[in-house]
């Protein structure tokens, strides 16, 4: 099936939204003060994961062998054809069950739209790139909400199964591991060099390849006893996300920004200028937390930073575990996996890149 193009008597799907994709995320610290507000609410024991460590998604027990996986992903467009703004929002939505070692089971759909400037076509086209999405996952669209927006907004709820003991948490890095990333780094540049319309089709195809890949290994990882965390590098870039990882494991995380892979083109669009305002607002809010190497950079710093819509997995893992979780990966067509970096040693919960 073909993507349609853009209805010419319609405007660009980019032009109606004040930010596109994972870039449109509430900046780190502004977020932790909103959550602040839900703190010392009473947890029951089956919630085996909830807000505590900024996790992926909610986990609640349901028996011996099974639990639940919850979790939410909307925003607005990151490109301007509606199947594929639909087909990479539902991507990044599920990406959340895989990251917590799940197995989607259903989704329901969350869909805000500006009926009167938008036609039904497009509208539809947009679900339609979602439900393209879910069915390559295997999983049914069952439900959902609809409301009449000022900008377009997408998503799903996705819920997924997981063994209780194979729950992959972001905050189970130990001290030894190896840091395994599965997608390359890139995405919020070539998003923004797409709104500034001088993305050529190639750097559109790379986009679309990377941003629409189902993350597919995380269950084959979750079986692997040598992972120990596991997460997805999202709207806050790798160094929010290696944060993460760090603070809930109370480690220090060291990466190798020379091993980092990154999407062809991007650190000359970087080095440029073209970069998000979200690149920019991820460094405010954890910069403090991460030391740089001298001479880094500001188009790296970028990149280290750079939202990531529908990104790859974030593995932490026993040094002896290296190739086969790299095996996984590649028997899942992701070609770009490498090992970036490592945890050093216990305290600190800050981001070394050398």
């Amino acid at each position: 099936m073909n993507a349609p193009d853009l209805l010419p008597t319609e405007p660009r799907l980019t032009s109606l939204s004040h930010g596109g994709g994972c870039g449109c995320k509430i900046a780190p610290g502004v977020l932790s003060e909103i959550l602040k507000s839900g703190s010392g609410l009473p947890v029951p024991a089956e919630l085996l994961v909830g807000i505590e460590t900024a996790d992926d998604a909610a986990v609640y027990q349901l028996n011996e062998e099974q639990a639940l996986i919850a979790t939410t992903d909307f925003f607005m467009p990151i490109v301007d054809n509606p199947f594929d703004f639909g087909r990479i929002a539902a991507t990044n939505a599920i990406s959340d069950v895989y990251a917590m070692g799940g197995r989607p089971i259903m989704a329901l759909a969350l869909v805000g739209m500006p009926i009167s400037v938008l036609s039904t076509d497009t509208i539809g086209q947009i679900l339609a790139g979602g439900q393209a999405v879910c069915k390559a996952a295997g999983i049914p669209i069952a439900g959902g909400h609809t409301i009449d927006s000022v900008e377009p907004i997408y998503g799903l709820v996705a819920l997924g199964l997981v063994h209780p003991k194979r729950v992959k948490r972001n905050a189970d890095a130990q001290v030894g591991d190896r840091l395994i990333l599965g997608k390359a780094l890139g995405v919020g540049v070539l998003s923004a060099v797409l709104k500034k319309e001088l993305l050529d089709a190639a750097g559109y195809h790379r986009m679309i390849a990377s941003t629409t890949q189902l993350n597919t290994p995380g269950p084959e990882l979750a079986a692997i006893d040598g992972v120990h965390a596991l997460t997805d590098v999202t709207g806050f870039g790798l160094a929010g996300h290696a944060l993460e990882l760090a603070r809930g494991a109370n480690c220090t995380v060291q990466i190798d920004w020379s091993r980092v892979p990154l999407l062809d083109g991007v650190r000359d669009f970087a080095a440029q200028g073209l970069i998000t305002g979200a690149s920019g607002r991820n460094w405010q809010a954890y910069g403090k937390d991460v030391q740089l190497p001298a001479g880094f950079a500001s188009a790296d710093q970028a990149l280290l930073t750079d939202p990531q819509t529908s990104g790859g997995l974030l593995v932490s893992c026993a040094a002896h575990c290296v190739q086969e979780v790299r095996a996984v990966f590649q028997r899942h067509g992701f070609e770009a996996v490498a090992e970036i970096g490592e945890i050093t040693h216990t305290g600190g919960g800050q981001l070394v890149v050398r």
